[in-house]
């Protein structure tokens, strides 16, 4: 059940209202991976003026349900984990999930988060649940 193209998934994940207030955007989707991305605002800073980490984690998770969910509608997450590696540099962030396994029930997908410079920032993982 995969979104017809790029435009269908985006008016699928308009629902997905705290990711897209936040400025995450479906940028490309295929059978097995899909890639998101936002751009970097003084709103997703943390005291120190670094990204906050739940902004790593919300634009990896978004781009884990487009995955996902081009895989099998309707899937919801039931586990992931999350492993900060650098603090992002730049203006923008990428993110690009990729399936690495599916089966009758559950999909498996790592999720790496870069930065404008192309800096592996953050790597998730998650797995998923098709109703």
């Amino acid at each position: 059940m995969e979104f017809a193209n790029v435009a269908e998934a985006q008016e699928f994940f308009k629902g997905d209202r705290f990711a897209t207030t936040n400025g995450m955007v479906v940028d490309e989707i295929g059978e097995d991976y899909a890639v998101c991305s936002m751009d970097i605002t003084e709103n997703h800073l943390n005291a120190n003026g670094t990204v906050m980490g739940g902004v790593y984690f919300t634009l990896a998770d978004f781009a884990f349900a487009v995955s996902v969910n081009n895989v099998h509608k309707i899937t919801v997450g039931m586990d992931s984990n999350i492993t900060f590696l650098v603090p992002a540099k730049g203006t923008k962030l990428i993110a690009t999930s990729q399936v690495i396994r599916t089966g009758k029930t559950t999909t498996f997908c790592e999720v790496r988060v870069k930065d404008a410079l192309d800096r592996t920032c953050a790597v998730f993982t998650g797995t998923a649940f098709k109703l």
